[in-house]
């Protein structure tokens, strides 16, 4: 007898799963699922992902000139790939490693943009970036300096961007470069 309720008790549970299984499925098949973006890839350039978060970052905090474009995040993309095609070379020749105070100098530079420190953290907050990842972009900077200046050294001033631009259109001609951006109209 004992058998035999155990035995009711599992077919019962298996066609009230039979039955519901079906009906609960159904009711994830219909209810939108709602995804959140947390960043957008623009670009990957020779390995290396370009987010809208670093243009966003670049922009807010005014770290580079963008290139010249339309759509001003059209403009900074291009400028952060040509950055990223020279960071790659750079990291290549690894040049010497900038000092404590350079960094800290340039970070002054970037602070001094703001009218107050709370202006400057709020941009920093809105740019997603914190101050050792600002320290890390511009101790990049610096090192990219570094190398287009032993790199160019020889050149007179007139003619070293020149240089420096068809260096770069080089770079760009070789490299491994997937533009995901499309720009909105």
């Amino acid at each position: 007898m004992r058998l035999l309720i155990a035995d009711c008790r599992l077919l019962i549970g298996l066609l009230i799963g039979l039955l519901t299984g079906p009906l609960i499925g159904g009711l994830a098949l219909v209810t939108p699922l709602r995804a959140e973006t947390i960043d957008r890839v623009l670009a990957v350039v020779a390995g290396q992902i370009i987010t809208l978060s670093d243009v966003t970052a670049a922009r807010e905090l005014a770290l580079y000139a963008p290139s010249p474009a339309a759509d001003p995040i059209r403009g900074m993309l291009l400028t952060l790939i040509d950055r990223a095609l020279v960071l790659t070379e750079t990291e290549r020749y690894a040049p010497p490693e900038p000092p404590a105070d350079a960094i800290q100098r340039e970070v002054d530079v970037i602070r001094g943009r703001f009218p107050s420190s709370g202006d400057y953290d709020a941009a920093l907050a809105r740019a997603g970036l914190d101050d050792r990842h600002l320290r890390d972009m511009l101790r990049e900077d610096l090192r990219i300096r570094a190398y287009e200046e032993q790199r160019f050294a020889a050149a007179d001033p007139a003619r070293r961007k020149t240089l420096i631009d068809d260096w770069v259109a080089g770079l760009r001609r070789r490299a491994d470069i997937i533009d995901l951006y499309l720009q909105r109209k």
